[in-house]
């Protein structure tokens, strides 16, 4: 299913969920217990879970289940409308050591830091039984150096590209997903390519190509092992040649006229969608509700889905137990049954968070999963495909989720402001050395 990262979309809820994240987070004080909320009485467990957005579990009924096949345990999940808010109640509690909940959600942004900094406050989830299903790399999210897991694998953002048939047929480009995934099949500079052909063939006003060069920029470098980290943690953004060639390329899009100059998850970019002013969108697997939501039914079909140049992921969440709850080993069991293949399919089914099981990629209704709005294109092998493709390990660092965000605003310098690359580059640096020294 933070950063602009799931928890991007996420933030599109409704504006009173949102507001209300922040009641709901403060609401999360300490308890009697020792502030996780949980505990055990007349044989009765009660199982506290703290959330945010739209994992899935309460929304689609799953905690209910398993409160009826477990007639002895009671589950209360309080869930924020926004990760920010969210998060930083997290980390407040967490240096407190109370409010705690006994299993708290963990966006992929949010991972390398408190595998680093807080992986004694989380319960070692490296033996739970049952837990060996997931894709190699999402696991490795999580873990500490000393090998211990903090977490458990919800959804995933595998990512594709989302276009404009009836655009692409005016620009005189293919139409058909597949021969639309090969004009930039391998190569993120042959999509720029085809902005071009896209931008010179199109016949009217008001229509970029791509909708932001930071799309471009987000899945150019979360394809690759090392972005801006190496394995000891140090910071190596200015000589990673992902980076660096992902900004180039991004920047030269930018300044060339190709983007609408919408920041995906910014104020004017759903207005963008349903204005129909771009013609493409680099879409991880959770963005295809948000994008049908505001394009509207009146552009139903005019979408469909084409593999991306290359595999990468944007965004994901985890479930973590808390150390010192009082209800531990119970919680283990919960968040094991809950991210279980069988569950994380029941809620791609439901709700269209893309798994992060291997197994789960496997089965019927992840598979042979097609979308309707997007004329029928077959979402679940595009994504799944695009899963598999990434490596298995991925070097993430403690503000990967806030360097990320730097990049975005630095792209937007040369996009809105007609800063030069070479000026927006150095804003940038600065501001990450700040943000991240």
């Amino acid at each position: 299913m933070a950063s602009v990262r799931k928890t991007m979309a996420r933030r599109s809820l409704a504006a009173v969920a949102a507001t209300a994240a922040l009641g709901l987070v403060a609401a999360c004080g300490a308890s009697d217990d020792g502030g996780t909320g949980g505990g055990v009485k007349d044989g009765k467990v009660t199982i506290t879970m703290g959330l945010y957005g739209v994992m899935g579990f309460k929304e689609t009924g799953l905690l209910e289940r398993y409160e009826k096949e477990h007639p002895n345990v009671t589950i209360k999940a309080e869930i924020a409308g926004d990760e920010q808010t969210y998060y930083t109640a997290l980390q407040t509690h967490l240096a407190a050591g109370s409010g705690l909940k006994d299993i708290q959600g963990i966006e992929v942004g949010r991972a390398k830091e408190l595998a680093d900094t807080r992986a004694d406050k989380f319960a070692d989830l490296a033996k739970v039984p049952g837990t060996s299903h997931f894709l190699p790399w999402k696991q490795n999210q999580v873990t500490a150096a000393d090998k211990k897991v903090i977490g458990l694998g919800t959804d995933i953002g595998p990512m594709a590209v989302c276009y404009r048939k009836d655009m692409f047929a005016k620009a005189g480009l293919p139409t058909d997903r597949e021969k639309v995934a090969q004009l930039w099949a391998g190569d993120w500079s042959k999509y720029v390519d085809a902005g071009r052909k896209f931008k010179a063939g199109y016949k009217g006003d008001g229509v970029a190509f791509m909708d932001s060069s930071s799309g471009l920029f987000n899945a150019m470098i979360y394809g690759s092992s090392q972005q801006f980290y190496d394995t000891k943690g140090e910071l190596i953004y200015k000589n990673n040649p992902v980076v660096t060639g992902a900004w180039d390329l991004a920047a030269e899009a930018g300044a060339s006229g190709l983007t609408a100059k919408l920041r995906q998850f910014q104020p004017g970019w759903d207005p963008g969608l349903a204005n129909s002013t771009f013609a493409t969108t680099v879409c991880p697997a959770w963005m295809l509700a948000h994008i049908s939501e505001k394009a509207g039914p009146q552009n139903k079909g005019k979408w469909d889905v084409a593999k991306a140049p290359k595999g990468a992921n944007w965004g994901g969440s985890f479930l973590g137990v808390m150390e010192q709850s009082p209800v531990k080993e119970e919680a283990k069991k919960l968040i094991a049954w809950l991210t279980a293949p069988e569950q994380q399919a029941y809620i791609f089914e439901k709700l269209g968070n893309f798994p992060s099981s291997e197994k789960s990629l496997k089965a019927s209704e992840v598979a042979k999963a097609k979308s309707d709005y997007f004329s029928g294109a077959p979402i679940g092998q595009i994504f799944g495909d695009a899963a598999r493709e990434i490596p298995d390990k991925q070097v993430l660092g403690r503000k990967d989720g806030t360097i990320k965000d730097i990049f975005q605003q630095g792209l937007s310098l040369i996009e809105e402001q007609g800063k030069s690359k070479d000026a927006a580059w150095k804003t940038t640096g600065e501001r990450i050395e700040k943000a991240a020294g």
